[in-house]
């Protein structure tokens, strides 16, 4: 059976974060723990003055090879790996000199900040961990007997309870730092892998591991009753993930799926060329526009939907000002993310103390590649992002009539949005900015008409008689399989259309196009998102 108490009398450090490594160092001391550590870290404890036993004086071995040869030894490996009060291990020890270690501290050469830093090859390379993963893996293992600490987080918690236990440590520490330590190490591993997948074009590789840090625990999920977690992958992306949160209470899990949405929805919109603003709605956008100002381009954007808006995210693609901030505490807003905030939008942000402010510190580039996961029974679907921007298409007009120059403006607005629309994906627009949005319906005719009835219940709710559908162009994230979808958009008013072409019936849907005098262009390009 293990014992629950283990006192610690002898540990070995080797960190690449020196973060809180003095003071836990001389904390061991003064208990009596001998320490033992490599390279720079027994250097920064000797500095400190400290006394500590160099690895190579353990193993009769010099460190070599740049660093990379320091560890990897029986005398370091056993005296991680050697059950306590085992018989033939403790004879093993005896007759190879080998000291057993009770306290392991490690954390890993930086490799994910490496990669993030967008460092040439070789030097990831160079940053790749070998002995600490090992010797992580070894003390975990042998968690009946040893402790392993891999963060500077857990330095305070752990230090606490050796003083709390005479310099013991309790089996359920052990094994939970165990478990971090499993999985910390899993974690580097799927950094690394998946950076060497992308370097050698392997969009499908035989393997895929993902790996996460925490970076808070969610009240509850979707919904009560399910747990949830949020956590970070290391990669370098604005968004949620980078935020600061200015204020407010905290993220539940919907919020924070719901703000993804609609940051990546906005960054769709060069803030060089102008102000946009998404309101999204479980993960759907209930309103979209551009304006000369964040003001103006809120405005557009709520009047689409203002009922929807109550309660949702909003998201900005500059920095929030003062003026689109006295605009958007108009009503009631769960969210509002933006790179950047100035003080007097952030003062008048704080009068309502329950709304998050959350200032990502820049903007998503919907060019970039990168992966996305998806859980189903027994596995998960994994693909690359849906990086494909308007702007990069060649868009063909297919029938009689070409667009304006303002309907082509606001056919690559639309299409813009539908990329982030749940599909079937219908779009409405008009002086850029939605008008109508259908999302999510089970055939695009349903997301045409039920785009077409946002559209005259937002004319209702302004006093207009005529829906804003009318005039209006429409987009749609994939092709019409038959001419009804496009006819429900026609009878609502629009003058264009935008999709991506490639049915069977293109020829019936063009058609259908000319005769109701519409403009349609073709971007072979589908959006799904399901």
């Amino acid at each position: 059976m293990p014992v629950d108490l283990r006192r610690i009398t002898r540990a070995l450090l080797s960190v690449s974060d020196k973060t809180g490594l003095v003071e836990l160092a001389k904390a061991l001391a003064a208990l009596g723990v001998e320490l033992v550590s490599t390279g720079g870290t027994r250097k920064a404890l000797a500095e400190a003055g400290l006394a500590v036993r160099d690895i190579a004086d353990v193993t009769g071995f010099p460190e070599m090879m740049d660093g990379r040869l320091k560890t990897l030894h029986p005398k370091v490996h056993g005296g991680l790996l050697a059950i306590r009060e085992n018989p033939e291990h403790e004879a093993a020890m005896l007759a190879h000199d080998i000291p057993q270690i009770d306290l392991l501290v490690v954390n890993l050469y930086p490799f994910e900040a490496t990669l993030a830093k967008g460092a040439p090859f070789e030097t990831c390379v160079e940053n790749i961990d070998i002995g600490g993963p090992a010797m992580i893996r070894a003390a975990a293992k042998n968690h009946d007997d040893v402790a392993v600490l891999v963060e500077p987080a857990d330095y305070d918690g752990f230090l606490a309870e050796l003083s709390a236990n005479s310099g013991a440590a309790t089996l359920a520490t052990r094994r939970r730092l165990a478990q971090k330590a499993y999985a910390r190490t899993a974690a580097y591993d799927a950094a690394i892998s998946n950076w060497l997948a992308g370097a050698l074009g392997e969009a499908t590789p035989p393997w895929r591991a993902i790996g996460g840090h925490l970076s808070e625990p969610m009240r509850y999920g979707e919904n009560p009753h399910q747990s949830a977690g949020f956590y970070l992958t290391g990669e370098k992306r604005f968004g949620v993930a980078t935020a600061r949160q200015a204020q407010g209470k905290q993220l539940s899990y919907n919020n924070i799926n719901d703000t993804d949405a609609a940051y990546e929805l906005v960054a769709e919109f060069d803030p060089a060329r102008t102000a946009a603003v998404a309101i999204i709605k479980h993960s759907n956008p209930c309103g979209v526009a551009e304006g000369a100002s964040l003001a103006e381009a809120y405005r557009k954007a709520l009047r689409c939907d203002s009922v929807s808006a109550f309660g949702g995210i909003v998201a900005l693609n500059r920095k929030l000002d003062a003026e689109a901030a006295r605009e958007i505490v108009k009503i009631f807003t769960e969210v509002i993310i933006a790179p950047e905030a100035d003080e007097e939008a952030v003062s008048i942000i704080a009068a309502k103390k329950n709304l998050r402010l959350l200032l990502a510190g820049g903007l998503p580039d919907p060019r970039a590649a990168g992966l996305g996961f998806r859980s189903v029974a027994g596995g998960f679907l994994a693909q690359s992002r849906d990086n494909s921007v308007v702007d990069d298409l060649t868009l063909s007009v297919v029938t009689k009539r070409a667009p304006t120059e303002k309907e082509l403006a606001d056919l690559k607005f639309a299409f813009r949005v539908a990329k982030h629309v749940k599909s079937n994906a219908i779009v409405y627009a008009r002086d850029l900015a939605t008008v109508g949005v259908g999302a999510g319906q089970m055939s695009r005719v349903d997301s045409s008409r039920t785009a077409a009835f946002k559209a005259e219940e937002a004319a209702r709710e302004a006093g207009v008689r005529e829906s804003f559908a009318v005039g209006s162009v429409v987009a749609s994230d994939a092709f019409f399989p038959f001419p009804d979808g496009l006819l429900a958009a026609a009878s609502a008013g629009a003058t264009a259309v935008i999709q991506p072409g490639g049915s069977v019936n293109d020829k019936d849907v063009i058609a259908a196009a000319d005769e109701a005098g519409l403009a349609m262009v073709l971007t072979g390009v589908r959006h799904f998102r399901h």
